[in-house]
């Protein structure tokens, strides 16, 4: 085992930092916590006395003034990611960036100049692809299905989520110097759940099917609930139908069916939170039998972490998004956006703007 330790400076101490980055860090067997960043002193003095952060800052400029923060983890609002990334990226820094990347086209786009300029590594934060059992069917999919006939996904919140997560989750720390974009972020309620919500999706589609080149979606909205029917043409010829509903009135609703030339996968995947790896299922034709793997250790955010690290420290294959999986995702969201907006389909490469 490599005994190279990568320094992470966490930018950001709000719920997805002391939810899932300060205990990845800690549980990590190669990364360490050197540093924390927040605006409000408070938060960044809490969180960075009781992770045991070597340093702990107020102010970004001055964490990657710091010769020993080797890459960033982003844990900020939506709008300031690509800000923050470009910064780091200037810095020297490598960068594990909280989804989506960004939440325009156009900014991911000189995003992606920036990191194949820098030479440094680029993660986006699609944790669902270190859940063990999607990861088996991945590997399954691309080794011994054969062709992809068509693959269907759904993600459905339920309106019981934060009685949920509330049972296993401690209550988030707030500070009272919160830095926000201008504007309420969650006003628009379609624009928050495409990217709150519907990047998880798109991911998931992508990783487990491969490019997406065109889709057309529809929107429906009722009683408080918005549900996207969303068909998609994989750019191998598969067919694929994407399902977003937020929120369903039933428990969590996760996951994705796929039929294949030899064989199938289907899934069941669990609200995040609960670190349960997904029950995945994989049917082979040959034998007519079905496999599926335990995923005992599904902390997939600190595997997502130690995968990063491995990325930087050994040029180990990276197996989380990269910053070219970024940008097709936010392309896609965008594409959704204008289907519903025109009711035709959309091209995804075709698509400009912001969602």
């Amino acid at each position: 085992m490599s005994e190279k330790i990568l320094r992470v400076g966490v930018l950001g101490c709000g719920p997805i930092s002391q939810f899932a980055h300060f205990e990845s860090v800690q549980k990590s067997r190669n990364a360490a916590l050197h540093a924390v960043c927040d605006a409000d002193e408070q938060l960044a003095n809490h969180f960075g006395r009781f992770y045991d952060a070597k340093n702990i800052y107020t102010d970004y400029e001055r964490m990657l003034a710091d010769p020993a923060v080797d890459a960033i983890v982003i844990g900020i609002a939506d709008a300031f990611h690509v800000p923050a990334a470009l910064k780091a990226l200037a810095a020297g820094k490598h960068v594990l960036c909280e989804k989506p990347i960004g939440v325009a086209v156009e900014e991911v786009e000189e995003l992606e100049a920036a990191v194949r300029k820098s030479g440094r590594i680029l993660q986006v934060g699609h944790m669902l692809r270190f859940d063990p059992g999607i990861e088996s069917a991945r590997d399954f999919i691309s080794n011994r299905m054969g062709q992809m006939l068509a693959l269907k996904a759904w993600y459905c919140d339920s309106t019981h989520r934060y009685s949920m997560t509330d049972a296993v989750q401690p209550l988030p720390r707030k500070g009272k110097k919160v830095l926000r974009p201008a504007g309420d972020p969650k006003a628009d309620k379609p624009r928050y759940f495409m990217l709150a919500h519907g990047s998880h999706l798109v991911d998931l589609a992508r990783f487990l099917g491969g490019p997406i080149s065109a889709v057309q979606a529809r929107l429906h909205q009722r009683f408080g609930a918005h549900c996207w029917f969303i068909d998609v043409d994989f750019e191998s010829g598969a067919l694929g139908h994407l399902d977003l509903t937020i929120g369903v009135r039933m428990d969590w609703h996760e996951g994705f069916q796929v039929y294949g030339e030899h064989g199938s996968a289907s899934a069941k995947i669990y609200n995040p939170w609960f670190f349960k790896s997904s029950d995945v299922e994989l049917f082979h034709e040959d034998s007519a039998t079905t496999t599926r793997v335990l995923g005992a250790d599904a902390h997939f955010y600190r595997r997502q972490l130690e995968g990063f690290a491995d990325s930087v420290l050994l040029d180990a294959p990276m197996r989380g998004a990269d910053i070219a999986d970024g940008v097709a995702s936010i392309r896609t969201l965008v594409a959704i956006a204008q289907s519903v907006a025109s009711g035709k389909s959309v091209e995804v490469a075709s698509a400009k703007g912001a969602l």
